[in-house]
């Protein structure tokens, strides 16, 4: 009835405390009742180690969340969320669009494709005009593309802000998207979301912002190379007009748009009057991004990136996103952001003996292969979970590299084992990007053939999907042995 609809409506929007309504309503059987469709998720389990609750209680947990940014208690940990809430959007479209978001789980079509029908059917029934019914449609069949954009493509390739902003098409559901991908996220268990994540999802929501602004004309890469060539030559005052040129013309565009004046500025120290046969490398905390940020500059040599991960997995470094340039001179340089087993930055005290054993690994005192073998080994309690590997060739996501995804088991030597594979088939990578979920894990490459080309004849791409199958699965039954 009307009147059913607007109390319902009510407990949404008019209380402060959305939570508590739904709660009950769900604990007596009066949401389901309320919403038949929503009957078939009521305490369904989700079998893996990222999602800590039912999918009931995490869809309750996630308006719980924003009901909580609204409230403004959530303004230093969720500083564009709150500001986006602020400025005022649709919240009745936000609010149903949450509770609907994941009402497709548990069948085999695509959770979010079913969701997006279903909500089509619900929507109208909760009272929604017929545009804010196909916003919430839109929510839910796109509910994942942002956080799949910020943690599984590299932001800082033009081509992925402006494929974003093209699905987007409008800052209004951007804002609406922003906050549902920060809910949701926030839901899924303790410690999930963390300054790693927000980090990505604020840079994406800024960057894409700003091109639907001004237009999609002023992503292109040589705007960005002149501003951090500008930013580098201010960063370094002390430093000559000749060093200077000599630093900025070293390297290719993609180096100048794929990192921070930060960065720039200890790479270009690094390299300073750098002997052939050196190895320099610069450790520190990267608190904004909750993780350690290494710098690495050497003479650049096949497989330079593969020895770096093998050494970081020795030491027991978990990557979590990583970029490597090799510059007009022969120069590799790498920057790897790693965190400890526990998901944190290292102390200052570990530094130390982290830095020891990457250089005895680089300088081939420690051989990564075979030490590895010993310590890739999944606990006990984790090996009921079964984690399916895919593995894609994407050539359009990328204006000049194929974008590799391989979706699969998360253990200590898999980045190793899968650089070193792309290595021996002579594939050369930019940018790994890692993107981890409990057990599940899913690296993106970056990369180009040896001629500098993207990969694109099928039978090699073939070839060398079988070569990293091979080495994942080879891996793996190391790892449970």
């Amino acid at each position: 009835s009307d009147e059913a609809i607007r109390i319902f409506i009510d407990i949404l929007l008019k209380h402060g405390n959305p939570e508590r309504g739904l709660r009950r309503m769900n604990e007596l059987g009066v949401l389901a009742a309320f919403i038949p469709e929503f009957e078939p998720i009521v305490a369904m389990m989700q079998f893996n180690m990222y999602h800590s609750y039912t999918v009931d209680e995490h869809t309750i947990q996630t308006i719980s969340h924003l009901a909580a940014i609204e409230r403004g208690e959530l303004i230093e940990e969720l500083p564009v969320a709150s500001g986006i809430l602020a400025e005022g959007l649709n919240r009745k479209v936000l609010y149903v669009a949450l509770l609907l978001h994941d009402i497709g789980k548990g069948r085999p079509e695509d959770h979010s494709v079913l969701g997006a029908k279903i909500a089509r059917e619900v929507a109208p029934r909760l009272g929604l005009k017929p545009r804010e019914v196909e916003t919430v449609e839109w929510l839910v069949r796109h509910h994942l593309l942002m956080s799949d954009m910020a943690q599984k493509r590299d932001i800082a390739d033009p081509r992925t802000v402006r494929d974003f902003a093209k699905a987007v098409q409008s800052v209004k559901r951007l804002d609406l998207l922003t906050v549902l991908t920060v809910c949701d996220i926030s839901g899924v268990g303790p410690g999930v979301w963390n300054n790693w994540k927000a980090v990505l999802i604020r840079a994406l929501y800024r960057q894409t912002k700003k091109a639907l602004e001004t237009g999609l004309e002023d992503l292109n890469r040589e705007n960005r190379g002149t501003e951090a060539k500008k930013n580098l030559r201010k960063a370094l005052p002390d430093w000559s007009k000749a060093a200077l040129r000599h630093e900025t013309n070293r390297h290719y565009p993609p180096y100048w748009q794929g990192l921070h004046v930060t960065a720039h500025q200890i790479f270009a120290r690094l390299l300073l009057d750098i002997p052939e046969d050196e190895i320099r490398m610069d450790l520190q905390p990267d608190e904004d991004r909750d993780a350690t940020r290494i710098c690495f500059a050497m003479g650049d040599h096949p497989g330079v990136f593969s020895r770096i991960c093998g050494a970081l997995a020795l030491s027991g470094a978990n990557v979590v996103d990583a970029r490597t340039f090799t510059s007009k001179d022969g120069y590799a340089t790498a920057v790897f952001w790693v965190q400890d087993a526990e998901g944190h930055p290292y102390e200052d005290l570990r530094l130390g003996r982290l830095e020891k054993m990457i250089n005895e690994t680089l300088q081939g005192t420690l051989v990564a292969r075979e030490a590895i073998q010993s310590r890739d080994k999944i606990k006990k309690r984790e090996r009921a979970f079964q984690v399916p590997t895919s593995i894609s060739f994407d050539n359009e996501g990328s204006e000049i590299y194929t974008i590799i995804e391989v979706d699969t088991r998360d253990r200590l030597g898999l980045l190793y084992d899968l650089t070193r594979t792309l290595a021996a088939a002579n594939v050369n990578i930019s940018s790994a990007v890692i993107a981890t979920y409990g057990e599940q894990v899913v690296d993106t490459f970056y990369v180009k053939d040896m001629f500098g080309l993207k990969l694109h004849s099928k039978a090699k791409r073939d070839s060398l999907e079988q070569k990293l199958r091979d080495a994942l699965k080879q891996g793996a039954t190391r790892a449970l042995s």
